[in-house]
């Protein structure tokens, strides 16, 4: 499957202007032979709301209007397409990525990890188990921007199954080290494909940095933005290779398998609760 990263502007509580923003470039992406495109975290609403009675009048629930929009052009370009926005359910609102295909919603993402910026002060922690999901034949996990820096989360959607992560985003300066570097590293140490798409644009005195990236499961970089300019990354991508997660670079001398060589029994500490306090929050 060839799949796409599209990096674009998003406008804050912009609703209507943005779900145009991203039907064009999805239409763009199925044009160039993407059966699945990426977009980036919040595309649908912003990001920088100052509080949560600002942002709550533009979060909507899944499936809602914004999910049946893109949920209806999918099924008419026969493509998948990841993309963020706020979520409320009931009297919770949280910051969520969704995956729509052909037949309407293939599965959703409540962010795990949330970092003292923007929207993600005011939501509430994500509440659900990760979950892998099929999109054409990909096994997709999903994640949201900060949750990257936890190497747990990939793991944990590699041992679901994943073939490939797709991570929405909204990297802000201070950022240029995880979209350098950490991607590749994800990838590398679970045999996965991880895909990334960034946002660009300023919003609310935060430039965001867009450098998307699109890397493979040996930790290479198939697809790359070094700037802040819009652009739409492709990248070709087989599942096969994700799959297999043994690496016999010598045989019967040298061979390596993240997933088996695991010690998980070892490993005790990283599920032990924490009383740190987390910054802004506690």
């Amino acid at each position: 499957m060839k799949i796409a990263c599209v990096q674009m502007d998003v406008k804050l509580g912009e609703v209507d202007l943005n779900l145009a923003a991203i039907e064009e470039r999805l239409r763009e992406t199925a044009a160039n032979g993407a059966g699945l495109s990426i977009f980036p975290e919040c595309a649908v609403t912003g990001y920088c709301f100052e509080n949560l009675a600002e942002a709550r009048p533009f979060a909507q629930k899944i499936p809602g209007p914004a999910t049946d929009r893109v949920s209806a052009l999918c099924a008419e370009l026969n493509v998948f397409a990841v993309f963020g926005m706020i979520e409320v359910d009931g009297d919770s609102v949280f910051n969520a990525a969704v995956l729509t295909g052909p037949d309407g919603v293939v599965g959703s993402y409540r962010k795990v990890h949330l970092p003292f910026l923007g929207v993600d002060q005011h939501v509430e922690f994500g509440d659900r188990p990760f979950a892998v999901h099929d999109a054409g034949g990909i096994r997709v996990g999903l994640n949201i921007c900060y949750d990257s820096a936890f190497p747990e989360a990939t793991r944990v959607l590699t041992l679901l199954g994943a073939e490939l992560i797709a991570l929405p985003t909204n990297w802000p300066p201070g950022a240029e080290c995880v979209a350098a570097h950490v991607l590749n590293t994800r990838a590398m140490e679970n045999s996965v494909y991880f895909a990334a798409a960034n946002r660009v644009g300023t919003e609310r005195g935060f430039e965001f940095i867009g450098r998307s990236r699109i890397c493979g499961p040996k930790g290479e970089t198939l697809a790359v933005s070094e700037d802040t300019a819009a652009a739409i990354l492709y990248a070709e991508i087989d599942p096969e290779l994700a799959r297999n997660k043994t690496a016999v670079r010598e045989p019967g001398r040298h061979a390596i398998d993240r997933m088996a060589d695991r010690r998980p029994e070892m490993y005790g500490p990283l599920i032990e609760p924490h009383s740190l306090p987390r910054p802004g929050r506690d």
